[in-house]
């Protein structure tokens, strides 16, 4: 693990020039006694770190000295697909080996490739979780990226709705959506998906197992979603929406809010239009149109029109009183 650090203090000084103690122990996570002991181990093995007092001052390397000790581990080379995500790294138990990997990458390109992905990394930035939303706990990931990428089986006590299970699973392969963490599996003889926050539990075992002939994670999750959004959306709201309900339309109700919108019948003259809404089972929907408060009205079908005023007559009953 040191000799990993001292590698990772090479690399900064390298690709960013004189740095202080305090900004080395802040980049590496480790206490400035650390990264002076560090700088000294770095010296007695013959690297020219020079010290630089004064407030201008820090620790830089000797000019024309550069390291070619710059290929990647297997580990480091896997992680760099997430090297726009340092925060799924982070999660995945891949942090410090991506930021390892990107200091070798740095310290292998020309100066002024050097330098133009540096102004790369510090103008974009992705946040995967969406807006209003507290991040999951997921204290169980890395064990189930671990067991994912050595091909292990995982004893699992997953929670469902329906209560908690006790599962064998082949992991397949792990999918980040809108912040939250899936695991594709072998059950048995199928394919499952679950959210990775809902683990209870997880073991992982020193069986191996046997990846289906031909699996592609990326067309199983599209497919898993395809199967998961027609399962979900069960009919079809014809709603009355004012003009301020338009505006909130595509923010409540994402895409399917967006393409309803699109084909929305002609505006009347105070500017309601016709849209036709993809709703979920009806209990779920009746909360969807509240959500659209007095500027929506049902129009069909005739339950969910009776449910909806049904819970707005006992809404105001509660008020009232």
């Amino acid at each position: 693990m040191r000799a990993d650090r001292l590698l990772a203090v090479l690399l900064l000084l390298q690709n960013r020039g004189r740095m202080t103690a305090t900004e080395l122990a802040a980049e590496l996570e480790v206490s400035v006694r650390t990264i002076y002991r560090d700088i000294e181990a770095l010296g007695s093995a013959g690297v020219p770190v020079r010290a630089d007092r004064g407030p201008e001052g820090g620790y830089r390397l000797m000019d024309g000295y550069r390291t070619r000790l710059t290929g990647l581990t297997d580990a480091e080379a896997g992680s760099l697909f997430l090297s726009g995500a340092p925060g799924p790294a982070h999660d995945l138990g891949l942090g410090a080996v991506l930021a390892t990997a990107q200091l070798k990458v740095q310290a292998a390109l020309p100066a002024e490739l050097a330098e133009r992905a540096r102004r790369i990394q510090g103008r974009f930035h992705l946040d995967a979780p969406g807006w209003f939303r507290d991040v999951e706990p997921v204290p169980h990931l890395a064990d189930i990226a671990h067991a994912v990428w050595e091909q292990r089986v995982l004893h699992a006590h997953y929670r469902r709705w329906r209560g908690e299970v006790h599962r064998k699973l082949g992991p397949l392969g792990i999918v980040l959506k809108g912040g939250i963490w899936y695991l594709v599996a072998q059950a048995g003889t199928a394919v499952r998906t679950y959210r990775i926050s809902r683990f209870l539990a997880v073991a992982v075992t020193p069986e191996s197992f046997t990846r289906p002939a031909g699996f592609d994670l990326a067309a199983t999750w599209a497919e898993s979603s395809r199967r998961m959004e027609a399962a979900m959306y069960v009919g079809t709201a014809r709603l009355r929406i004012s003009p301020e309900a338009q505006k909130l339309l595509p923010a409540k109700f994402g895409a399917n809010g967006s393409r309803a919108l699109a084909a929305a019948g002609p505006p009347d003259e105070n500017g309601w239009v016709q849209v036709e809404l993809p709703v979920e089972k009806q209990a779920v929907a009746v909360t969807d149109v509240l959500r659209l408060g007095v500027g929506a009205e049902v129009l069909g079908p005739p339950e969910l029109r009776a449910a909806v005023a049904e819970a707005v007559t006992a809404l105001a009953s509660r008020y009232a009183s």
